[in-house]
């Protein structure tokens, strides 16, 4: 299952209705998938590669500078440890009032085994946090963590995780792409 975000963004789409049907059990398939799809396309990445500034003409800054692909997988990595942390809290009945997220510099991610690694890291934890639930999740409770996706429950808040993911594996595909045109492959 796919997260359509651009319906959302458009305001076509609420985010909790958009997860309603999933269950815990689904979780681990879709995070399996989602680092599947990773390990898939860095597989052909080079050191070079894994360096390499794309164009991006949504970027922040006004040169339209990407973020390279090792700064993506350290946000994303970031992202997906910080929701199913939350996920894994909240389904327990733990309510958390804060973001919990520790992003590590990019800059240590210097090469393709390197980003495979991290990336090899965050698919085991967030596992091993998906089994830290409890037989019988809470899923009445919620939280709003981010004013713009309202309050999630357990669930809603792995997914948002795995969302973001599924954005970030289609920015690493183009990133590839636009690198292998720069090098004529």
């Amino acid at each position: 299952m796919k997260i359509d975000f651009d319906a959302f963004f458009a305001g076509q789409a609420n985010f909790a209705d958009m997860v309603l049907d999933i269950q815990h059990a689904d979780l681990y398939r879709l995070t399996d998938e989602l680092f599947d799809g990773f390990a898939s396309e860095l597989a052909k990445a080079t050191d070079a590669a894994v360096l390499f500034v794309p164009h991006d003409p949504v970027a922040s800054d006004d040169r339209e500078q990407g973020w390279t692909l090792n700064h993506v997988v350290t946000h994303l990595t970031a992202s997906l440890e910080e929701s199913s942390t939350v996920a894994a809290l909240l389904a327990r009945g733990v309510q958390v009032k804060e973001r919990l997220r520790l992003e590590m510099p990019w800059q240590q991610l210097s090469t393709v085994q390197l980003v495979q690694a991290r990336l090899r890291e965050c698919h085991r934890m967030c596992r091993a946090f998906l089994d830290a639930w409890p037989d019988e999740p809470k899923l009445d409770m919620t939280v709003t963590l981010i004013p713009r996706f309202g309050p999630l429950n357990a669930i809603g808040l792995y997914m948002l995780g795995v969302g973001h993911g599924q954005r970030h594996l289609d920015q690493v595909r183009d990133t590839l792409r636009q690198y292998a045109l720069s090098v004529g492959r």
